[in-house]
């Protein structure tokens, strides 16, 4: 195989960072990540996204607690939050007369879409400057209290947060976790649900040492069947039901 080009590279070496040298993030190093995720592929050039950068320590600190008590959120030398925001073109519309209909659920997953994908490409932009980042996924959770911290209005989903910081050496230096093969990831043309053997072949990484049953368990429990994860899908139905025009 030729070696493989810079920008691919990156996209193979970049993995999450939880810790993070004692430096901040310089004015010109942000404008350059904000400015890169601004470039994303967006629905009909709309930017169907607001990104909140947080600046204000206290709000991080909140931010550190509601999201799952996680103290390395409120030390990160940079913290943006990535909101599908559809708020912004329905009030465009009213203003300018074209008589809106309400949001609905469309609305927001293409808004949500717009949002991650200029994340990530902040994320790339960053890895290639030397600065790590992490994904926060709990920003979807406890909906009530982040609408209150953020000033959210009823058309705005906080959809992905960013930590980035400097990697510590020992971020640096860790392995990346291993990913799946291409084989179990791509399918031709159509979908093919996967059977026990191929489950169990996919996710062999995952169990070799401890048994597929009891892997499974442990992660079922520590993840899916969570109460971060009954949460969010809690927070995420709040949200769902205004877009819907229903209380959940």
């Amino acid at each position: 195989m030729e070696q493989r080009n810079e920008i691919i590279q990156s996209l193979y070496d970049r993995k999450s960072v939880r810790v993070f040298e004692d430096r901040g993030i310089g004015r010109e190093a942000k404008r350059e990540i904000l400015s890169a995720a601004m470039q994303a592929p967006t629905a009909g050039n709309q930017q169907l996204y607001t990104i909140l950068d947080i600046t204000d320590g206290e709000l991080k600190r909140r931010l550190s607690e509601t999201c799952d008590d996680q103290p390395f959120i409120a030390k990160a030398p940079m913290v943006l939050i990535f909101c599908a925001d559809v708020q912004k073109w329905y009030d465009a519309f009213e203003e300018g007369g074209a008589n809106p209909r309400r949001p609905g659920p469309g609305d927001l997953l293409l808004a949500v879409s717009d949002a991650c994908i200029a994340a990530q490409n902040a994320v790339t932009a960053a890895w290639s400057l030397g600065i790590g980042s992490c994904y926060i996924g709990d920003i979807m959770e406890r909906c009530e209290e982040h609408r209150e911290l953020l000033n959210l209005p009823p058309y705005v989903f906080p959809a992905a947060m960013l930590v980035f910081g400097y990697p510590a050496r020992q971020q640096r230096e860790r392995e990346k976790p291993q990913r799946c093969r291409l084989e179990d990831i791509v399918q031709e043309n159509r979908y093919e649900r996967k059977d026990g053997a191929q489950l169990r072949s996919m996710f062999e990484k995952e169990w070799k040492n401890a048994g597929f049953e009891q892997w499974c368990g442990r992660f079922c429990e520590r993840k899916y069947n969570s109460d971060f994860s009954r949460e969010m899908s809690r927070s995420v139905g709040v949200y769902l039901g205004e877009f819907f025009g229903e209380t959940p």
